[in-house]
């Protein structure tokens, strides 16, 4: 469903590539993991997948479409849920929920609907009136997640979803992240965790120096080792080389 090839970007002219040829396919209703260590160029593929830059180098195509073609006729179907917690901390979780449905485009049905089903998804009936920023940092999380969904998007790029949470809400978060693919949607889900992919994750990508240094199936990627075995591997070659 979406596929990345020989995908190249920096920030400025005279600048190191962020990413230096990255290419990986993502299939519909899977949990698709990337891994990295800081700085490997993780976010910047994301960003660039959400359309926040333009593609400088190479191709990134969904459904055989160009990226800007496909976003263009479907502008609500790619949603990105940040590491930082994008809500407005003095709205209620309600009016968080509403007004960044309406920055969407949506009517008042339209929006009321997206966001009940956004709300019951992440389990925040309970606190909808609650400023957001007295929630703990497990239901921050949680909004946070919400929030992206209420673009009803067929796409969910996720970095560093559980970023400073207690192990219970962590389990809740990873379960509604396996529930949205069964559903038959795709997410690309990037985490320093490497027991979150080997959790969630049916395929992952491993990637450092903006490269892709392995990709695959989970089982096929880890080859009878552990992940973080793999991953140490490579990132250690990555360094050598």
């Amino acid at each position: 469903m979406i596929h990345v090839e020989g995908v190249r970007h920096r920030y400025r002219r005279d600048s190191a590539w962020a990413l230096g040829g990255a290419s990986l396919h993502i299939r519909r209703g899977t949990v698709h993991g990337l891994l990295g260590p800081n700085g490997a160029g993780k976010t910047t593929l994301i960003s660039l997948l959400a359309g926040l830059f333009p593609v400088q180098e190479g191709h990134i195509h969904i459904d055989n479409q160009p990226l800007g073609n496909w976003r263009a006729q479907h502008p609500n179907a790619i949603a990105l849920v940040p590491q930082g917690y994008a809500f407005y901390p003095t709205l209620t979780v309600a009016e968080n929920l509403d007004f960044f449905a309406g920055v969407q485009g949506f009517s008042r049905r339209e929006r009321a609907e997206n966001c009940a089903k956004a709300m019951a998804f992440a389990q925040l009936d309970a606190v909808a009136r609650q400023r957001a920023e007295t929630l703990s940092g497990g239901l921050q999380r949680r909004l946070n997640l919400a929030i992206g969904l209420t673009g009803h998007p067929d796409i969910l790029l996720l970095d560093e979803p559980t970023a400073g949470v207690d192990p219970q809400s962590r389990r809740f978060l990873l379960e509604t992240v396996r529930q949205f693919a069964a559903e038959g949607h795709s997410v690309l889900y990037t985490s320093h965790y490497m027991e979150e992919i080997d959790a969630v994750c049916a395929e992952v990508s491993i990637i450092d120096h903006g490269k892709v240094l392995a990709a695959g199936p989970l089982d096929e990627v880890k080859h009878g080792k552990t992940l973080e075995q793999v991953f140490m591997e490579l990132t250690h070659h990555s360094l050598r080389d």
